[in-house]
């Protein structure tokens, strides 16, 4: 059992910045795929990015390419996800994810342990 917890959320204005981390319960987190996901209200759960058990394989969704990084320190057992240029349409609650498989994957159904979200709000 790996228990995930999300930090880093907040309001923001459209064009700043926020810096989410993802931290786990237990080392073997290191040897786990991560990803992110946002759901807005009203809305689908959204992949936004996701990262191999190394760190060398990442994986954004369209929306949020050339905007956010997606990085992790293994030794730390976080993930981490750089968000720039916010936009409203990027306010949502975002859900950290561990993938037992190691894998970077935008598929929701491979991630087996999710934490509870963090809730980000850009305003215009």
């Amino acid at each position: 059992q790996v228990r995930l917890a999300e930090f880093g959320g907040g309001l923001v204005q459209a064009g700043g910045s926020l810096r989410l981390s993802c931290v786990a319960s237990r080392r073997a987190f290191s040897n786990y795929g991560a990803g992110w996901f946002r759901q807005a209200p009203g809305k689908e759960r959204e992949f936004v990015a996701s990262i191999n058990w190394s760190g060398l394989t990442t994986l954004y969704g369209n929306s949020v390419k050339g905007r956010f990084t997606i990085s992790r320190d293994n030794a730390a057992d976080t993930v981490f996800l750089q968000m720039n240029s916010l936009q409203p349409e990027d306010t949502g609650v975002y859900f950290c994810a561990a993938d037992t498989l190691g894998t970077a994957t935008e598929n929701y159904g491979e991630y087996e342990y999710w934490g509870r979200g963090t809730q980000v709000t850009v305003s215009s």
